[in-house]
């Protein structure tokens, strides 16, 4: 049998940052049994587990493609933190912080984002990126960075620039699709272009609409 020679998918990356901390109260923790905690060098099933769970419905790919051998240190560098937030004892979600350059660049990037499914649409999504805001500035960085693409929740954008970040770059690339690699299940549809109830968008971000994209430094 012969390999599906893989489409191609176009994808719309933004990228933002974040150069000031925001003057805000701290976040606002939603009703319920609600916990952050850091995984310190998570176990590989149990990080594949999040990432799988998370990312799936967004086709997220690049870390599944990954052998053990080379998500192994990833995993357990003291420069990479995975906090992960758990609903009545059940994991909900969770946020991933790179330090790496932190201490030459006084940079962190938030890397990864995103609750499990059955989360998303009950408040747990803004509370866990302020949470994660706020972490990230209690190491004292000059910039925070994330990004989000065109395949991501379809309030990613406008709730990464209401949380304080703007943007600074866009770019379009193709990539493979992932559902032809083998890297996603069949199945799996790209759930932005098929839209998502609204009372869930509204319900997780507030306001859910993308703010207007301006980066006039793009060059840099």
């Amino acid at each position: 049998m012969t390999a599906k020679t893989p489409g191609k998918l176009e994808v719309t990356i933004t990228y933002l940052e974040m150069t000031n901390q925001p003057d805000r109260p701290a976040a606002v923790i939603p009703p319920g049994k609600v916990a952050i905690v850091r995984a310190e060098q998570p176990t590989l099933s149990f990080y594949r587990y999040l990432y799988n769970t998370v990312g799936e419905p967004w086709m997220w790919w690049f870390r599944r493609q990954l052998s053990d051998i080379e998500l192994e240190p990833i995993l357990s560098s003291q420069e990479n933190h995975v906090y992960v937030l758990y609903v009545g004892g059940v994991p909900a979600g969770f946020a991933e912080l790179s330090l790496i350059l932190l201490e030459d660049e006084r940079q962190i990037d938030l890397s990864y984002m995103g609750l499990i499914p059955e989360f998303i649409g009950k408040g747990y999504g803004k509370y866990l990126l302020n949470w994660a805001v706020d972490t990230a500035w209690s190491f004292s960085p000059q910039r925070l960075t994330v990004n989000t693409c065109s395949m991501d929740h379809p309030s990613a954008l406008g709730a990464y620039q209401r949380a304080g970040f703007t943007v600074y770059d866009q770019r379009t690339e193709f990539i493979d699709d992932p559902r032809d690699t083998g890297l996603i299940p069949a199945t799996v549809t790209v759930a932005n272009k098929h839209g998502s109830p609204k009372s869930q968008k509204d319900s997780e971000f507030g306001n859910s609409d993308t703010l207007i994209v301006d980066f006039p430094d793009r060059a840099r």
